[in-house]
């Protein structure tokens, strides 16, 4: 399947789903990036938030994961300041099986439960470990910030 049949296939998919906090959005002029919203999980510092994400794919797709990246700050000890996302299958744990749908709830799960024992950022992970409230407290500080 060409690169094109399969990104059109996973739009038309996607949309057959309608989940109601993803939604994505394909450049006009590439077919290759997209843009994608998340709205961030209800009882999580996060809840309401509304996250952009970056969404590229290489040239031999699916068989290299897409490169996605968060527009939107966030204070996620699994998201660099730099937006990138440390999530198994996005690296290692590709498969040519798994679906933009799949990786986009993937990482609005991340957005549910953080993973502090593989952070990107280590100072975040060591805070929601000692002290989570102060954390989440943080973390919905920046969300009213830039996820609005």
């Amino acid at each position: 399947m060409s690169l094109i049949r399969r990104l059109k296939a996973e739009l038309e998919e996607f949309q057959n789903l309608e989940l109601p906090n993803i939604s994505i959005i394909p450049s006009e002029n590439d077919i290759k990036e997209w843009s994608s919203m998340l709205i961030g999980p209800d009882n999580t510092p996060y809840a309401g938030g509304r996250f952009l994400l970056a969404i590229n794919f290489p040239e031999n797709y699916p068989f290299a994961p897409p490169k996605i990246f968060f527009k939107t700050k966030i204070y996620h000890c699994n998201i660099s300041s730099g937006g990138g996302i440390c999530l198994d299958i996005l690296k290692e744990e590709w498969s040519p099986a798994l679906t933009i749908s799949k990786v986009l709830l993937s990482i609005s799960s991340l957005l549910n439960d953080c993973n502090p024992d593989d952070p990107l950022v280590a100072t975040i992970a060591a805070l929601y470990r000692k002290d989570r409230e102060s954390h989440d407290r943080r973390a919905k500080m920046w969300t009213n910030l830039y996820a609005v």
